[in-house]
């Protein structure tokens, strides 16, 4: 088999939200589509792909050098050893080939929407669903059959604080979602304590809320906010400070002894173990949650699960950001602790199925080939509508 083409473009996932950090109403995303020679049913198989939220499409690097590098390259080097299926981690290393080390930002989300539509086309030309090639292939055929997911949101309502947040939180819950999330650090202590207690009333138990500053606080001001926050029992309190301030991490833990959560701003593993060393992080308790489809793909997340087991952690302390299907399959698969969803903003790319509902705050598995785009027939329309492939 080989590589017919690849498709990339730029596509919005503007919002008029904001976290503590940075509004989304110019967000973009890159979306892909490899497309291959393999027929099936009369039509060829396409893997697609697109990074996480957050971070800005990247086209530059996409079309200036890691598409190149897989068109140039002779077909066979790309494939298994049966010829008739791609090999990710040869595909990997050729898109990444004469890339130095470190210096991972972008680049690191460019490869991640690439490697993510690489997955798509492996698992389709196998007619399994990759949380089943996943099973299969790194975790001797053991799987979750249902995936904790709970739902990014919580983000700022200007004129309606307290309102807005309380009847998104009710959503949430009449969904099935059992934890929630929200924003802080984007006003004052006093306004977003307000809004903290304001989600509890819809809520109830604080190990159903979960807040996130975005890396907004210094030290002092992220040990302020530990010390409001722990007698309410949240679920997690997450990048409190810069996702590189292992010290700040490290000495917040000694202040505050509820769960934290960082990592999503991690792109590369040897980040995720430098946090692991020198953040404070506690594997009893805390969450690592970088995010495949902007650190690399998830040919290097294997590499990374394999590296965090390495230094003790548990791969069920892993909680990917992002709210897409990649993640999703890979918690299935290789059960890890759970995964995000975006069920209300970043649409049509974020949450899962269309057809599998949330019970319990876990979702069902897909069982359609592949990451399971097809099962949310608007995303894929649009995404081909912007790569401009026939429907």
């Amino acid at each position: 088999m080989r590589i017919v083409e690849i498709c990339d473009a730029v596509a919005p996932i503007s919002s008029p939200i904001r976290n503590a950090f940075i509004d989304f109403s110019k967000m973009t995303i890159s979306v892909l589509a490899i497309v291959t020679d393999v027929m099936r049913d009369g039509e060829p198989i396409i893997g697609y792909g697109f990074h996480s939220n957050g971070r800005y499409a990247q086209q530059g690097i996409l079309r200036t050098r890691l598409i190149p590098r897989l068109m140039e390259a002779d077909p066979a080097d790309l494939c298994d050893a049966s010829g008739s299926n791609l090999d990710a981690h040869r595909v990997w290393r050729t898109f990444m080939h004469n890339e130095k080390p470190g210096g991972h930002g972008d680049r690191a989300v460019a490869a991640g929407a690439l490697d993510m539509a690489v997955w798509d086309v492996i698992a389709k030309i196998e007619d399994k669903p990759l949380w089943r090639v996943l099973s299969e292939r790194y975790n001797e055929g053991r799987y979750d059959s249902e995936i904790v997911v709970y739902p990014g949101g919580g983000y700022y309502y200007p004129g309606k604080e307290i309102s807005g947040l309380q009847d998104e939180m009710r959503g949430y819950d009449a969904d099935g979602y059992q934890v929630a999330k929200m924003k802080i650090g984007g006003a004052d202590r006093e306004t977003d304590l307000a809004r903290i207690h304001g989600a509890l009333e819809v809520l109830g138990d604080g190990q159903r809320l979960a807040v996130d500053a975005n890396g907004k606080f210094d030290l002092d001001t992220a040990i302020a906010y530990g010390k409001a926050l722990e007698p309410l029992n949240l679920f997690w309190y997450e990048e409190p400070g810069d996702p590189l301030d292992y010290a700040l991490q490290d000495e917040l833990a000694d202040h505050y002894s509820g769960s934290m959560a960082t990592g999503e701003n991690l792109f590369s593993t040897q980040d995720v173990c430098n946090l692991i060393r020198f953040g404070g992080m506690r594997a009893d308790r805390d969450w690592i949650q970088a995010d495949p489809a902007l650190a690399y793909g998830l040919t290097e997340y294997l590499n990374l699960i394999e590296a965090v087991e390495a230094l003790g952690w548990p791969r069920r302390r892993l909680m990917p950001h992002g709210g897409h299907q990649l993640a999703l399959n890979i918690a299935a698969g290789l059960q890890i602790g759970g995964t995000e969803s975006y069920p209300a903003v970043f649409q049509p790319y974020g949450g899962f199925a269309d057809d599998i509902p949330i019970v319990g705050g876990r979702t069902a598995l897909p069982d359609a080939p592949g990451i399971g785009m097809e099962r949310k027939p608007e995303m894929l329309r649009t995404l081909r509508s912007y790569l401009e492939l026939s429907l």
